[in-house]
């Protein structure tokens, strides 16, 4: 059985849920507007840019999360995936997913974004295993800080190598899909690299490479 990796955020969805949980925090009145719309609009240009300071930006990321009950939280992240997620579920990625798994591949979703967001979206789009930032959890309250290796440009290839290591899976024959130039380094690793509506940047190296592009936009 060979294995199927995708990135999550402009890859199977058509937008990014770890920016659009930002925005629905400051639309339910979670967090100050102003400073927060602020600075999430900078973390996720950098991103895009490939200049992230993940450690940073986790720290006002997972903010929120101490802030707040988990049932409250809970309670919003329900409504975020009903209301913002589910309208942005490709079916073009729908039907890439079912491809890979009428071949009989194991699919494995590896996002940068938080287990918090992303654990129901993998839920919904049926996809069991799921490398993600992890966050932490003490005396039943987040605490507003990660562990582990953040899932994030190296860091996911680490997780990954982690993660094969204590499954038993091998890269010999995968796959990875990815919109992201901070996925160079795994997109590097796999033996089927996938770019998916890319930027020009990440376009120039798939070109440069050889790596197919495919579009799961659009009908």
């Amino acid at each position: 059985m060979s294995l199927a990796i995708f990135d999550l955020d402009n890859t199977l969805l058509g937008g990014d849920s770890d920016y659009l949980w930002g925005q629905f925090l400051v639309e339910s009145g979670a967090v100050d507007r102003d400073v927060y719309e602020r600075e999430n609009q900078r973390f996720f240009a950098a991103y895009r840019t490939g200049t992230l300071d993940i450690q940073e930006y986790l720290e006002f990321a997972l903010q929120p999360l101490a802030a707040h009950d988990p049932t409250v939280l809970h309670a919003w992240r329900e409504r975020f995936v009903a209301e913002r997620v589910r309208p942005l579920i490709l079916p073009k990625a729908l039907a890439l997913l079912q491809r890979h798994r009428r071949a009989g591949d194991i699919l494995l979703i590896i996002t940068a974004t938080t287990r918090f967001v992303t654990q129901p979206i993998a839920d919904v789009l049926g996809v069991s295993h799921l490398l993600a930032t992890e966050v932490e959890m003490r005396n039943g309250r987040y605490t507003g800080k990660s562990y582990d290796i953040p899932c994030f440009q190296e860091g996911k290839v680490q997780r990954l190598e982690a993660w094969l290591e204590q499954t038993g899976h091998t890269l010999e024959e995968s796959w990875f899909y990815s919109d992201s130039l901070n996925d160079l380094p795994l997109l590097s690793r796999v033996t089927y690299p996938v770019v998916v509506d890319p930027d020009a940047t990440l376009a120039r190296f798939a070109r440069e490479r050889g790596w197919p592009v495919i579009s799961l936009r659009g009908e």
